[in-house]
Formats: structure tokens, sequence, C-alpha cells
């Protein structure tokens, strides 16, 4: 007479995981192979700011040149509106008698965008090389 043995299996002492990784662990790779791929065309932008110490304050000159663009599209020159033909006719004069002033804008945030385009290219075509955009935060 034999004895039968009776063993367990051993699938059924090993548990099996509940959830299956796999398709996780896929995409987390395509996702990183994806980055890998991309991160050497993506052309990121940067803006150099300049240094904040108090020694190398640039002190505005006395008589700049500032033109005020208000919210309804005025443009005021030295505290009182003005028309763009007149403002073109004093900025030709301060263009001969100041050949390097930077004239600086000041547009307000609800002012058209086409009144500071008109305004650039009335700068371009009296001679200035240079324009300051004074933005207000806020």
């Amino acid at each position: 007479m034999r004895k039968r043995i009776r063993s367990l299996p051993l699938t059924d002492s090993i548990e099996e995981p509940l959830i299956n990784l796999t398709p996780l662990i896929d995409v987390v790779f395509v996702v990183l192979i994806t980055f890998m791929l991309i991160a050497p065309v993506l052309d990121i932008d940067s803006v150099d700011l300049a240094p904040s110490s108090g020694a190398q304050k640039k002190e505005l000159e006395a008589g700049a040149i500032s033109i005020a663009v208000h919210a309804d599209n005025t443009i005021w020159f030295k505290g009182s509106p003005i028309t763009l033909v007149q403002l073109e006719k004093i900025l030709r004069q301060e263009q001969r008698q100041r050949p390097n002033a930077i004239p600086q804008l000041v547009h307000d945030r609800k002012a058209s965008f086409g009144t500071y385009q008109s305004l650039k290219n009335m700068l371009e075509s009296i001679g200035f090389e240079q324009m300051d955009v004074i933005l207000k935060p806020g």
C-alpha cells in the first residue's frame, strides 16, 4: 500500500496583487520618454533684470520728454491735452535740441493699443531710436 501525500499547490500560498501595476508603469514610462524628447526642443525665454542696488539708481532727467495717454485715449504733454499733430511739431523741436533724449510714454491700461502704436510710429518717423514705456503697477 502506498501512501498518498497531498501537497498544497504553490500558487495558493503566494497572493496575487489585487491591482495590476503594469499598465500604470507603462504610462509613466511613456510620459517620461515624452518629456525627455520634448525638453531639448522647448525654447525658454528669460528676462534679465537690472541688479537692485541703491548706488546704481538711474535718476530721471529733469526735463524728460514725458507723454501720457489717459484711459479715454487723450494724449497729454507737460500736463495739458494735445493732438498728435501738435505733439509731432513739439517733439521735432525737442529732437533737434536734445538728439540723445529718450521719450517716456505713460500709457493707461484702459487706453487702446492703436494710440500707443500711432505714438510709436510718430516717434520713429521723427528720428527717436528708443522709447521708454512706463507701466504703473495695479
